[in-house]
């Protein structure tokens, strides 16, 4: 049960939480578009396992789940990929560029001072770009409001990753401002 009462129980997560305030709705949700959906030399589906494995990282497993099956949509890929993520994308073949900017989020996500020059360096041997990196570090930071959000308020989320198929459909299909 979520710490305050919302408009609508039965919607999970963040869900719950846009619904309750469509004034902060919107600039949230233009945010994740942009950051998720908009142009980028990054794909949809990069940037998805990037918020994805940060909020795991963080401990949300609403966001965590919600960004896996959006990243499964876009890959058209097993749901087991969503379990992968957590286990660090062992069976899941990624590029190295992708596995450098990885390491530069989860940095950014135990606190913004520990990424190093030498994280930076790293993820450009691997032909990440500085719009790249940058992009890379925003996703983060922005996915520890947003797993601070869903988890601070104390919502509720289903446990399996079935119960996340279509959403994370609707995420890589339709977006996030619909």
């Amino acid at each position: 049960m979520a710490h305050i009462k919302l408009n609508n129980d039965n919607l999970p997560g963040i869900i719950g939480l846009l619904d309750y305030n469509p004034e902060t709705a919107r600039p949230l949700l233009d945010l994740a578009e942009v950051l998720l959906r908009g142009p980028s030399t990054l794909t949809s589906a990069e940037r998805e396992i990037i918020a994805s494995s940060v909020s795991h990282w963080n401990g949300c497993h609403f966001c965590h789940t919600s960004h896996g099956a959006a990243a499964v949509a876009h890959l058209k890929a097993d749901l087991n990929l969503i379990d992968d993520i957590k286990a660090g994308l062992q069976a899941t073949k990624v590029s190295d560029k992708l596995r450098a900017l990885l390491h530069i989020a989860h940095k950014t996500a135990s606190g913004g001072k520990n990424v190093l020059e030498e994280d930076i360096l790293a993820a450009r041997e691997t032909g990440a770009t500085d719009l790249e990196i940058h992009d890379t570090i925003l996703i983060a930071a922005a996915f520890c409001m947003f797993n601070r959000y869903v988890d601070g308020m104390a919502t509720w989320a289903p446990q399996s990753n079935e119960d996340y198929r279509s959403m994370g459909e609707r995420l890589a299909h339709v977006g996030y401002k619909a």
